[in-house]
C-alpha cells in the first residue's frame, strides 16, 4: 500500500522535510517513489510547497496521505474538494480516527 508521507532532511536540530509517496512499509529515511514537494516548519509562517498536480494524481491512484500530510493539506486549503471522489475527499476532511478517539 502507498503512503504520501514525510521524509525527513536537514541537520540535527534543523528539520526539514519532504513530501513523497513511498510504501507503508518502508524507513522514514528510505526509499520512495515520487516525491511531491517539501515542508520546512522553522521560518514563521512554516514553508509548504507541493505539486497538486502530482499529488492529486496519487491520491487518484490510491495512496493515502498520512495524518500529518492530510493535515498540511488541509491547512494549505488549495486542493478543491469537491473535484475528488467523496473518499479521497473524506480522508482530507475527517479528523484522525485516533484524535477523535482521544478526545472521548
Amino acid at each position: 500500500m502507498l503512503r504520501i508521507r514525510l521524509r525527513r532532511t536537514g541537520a540535527k536540530k534543523q528539520p526539514s522535510y519532504r513530501v513523497v509517496v513511498a510504501d507503508k512499509r518502508s524507513a522514514r529515511d528510505g526509499s520512495f517513489v515520487d516525491h511531491l514537494g517539501h515542508y520546512n516548519p522553522i521560518p514563521d509562517p512554516p514553508e509548504v510547497v507541493i505539486d497538486e498536480e502530482k499529488m492529486l494524481k496519487w491520491l487518484r491512484v490510491g495512496a493515502q496521505p498520512s495524518d500529518t500530510v492530510a493535515h498540511l493539506l488541509r491547512k494549505l486549503g488549495t486542493i478543491d474538494l469537491d473535484s475528488l471522489p467523496p473518499r479521497i475527499a473524506s480522508l482530507l476532511t475527517d479528523p484522525a480516527p485516533e484524535a477523535v478517539a482521544q478526545e472521548k
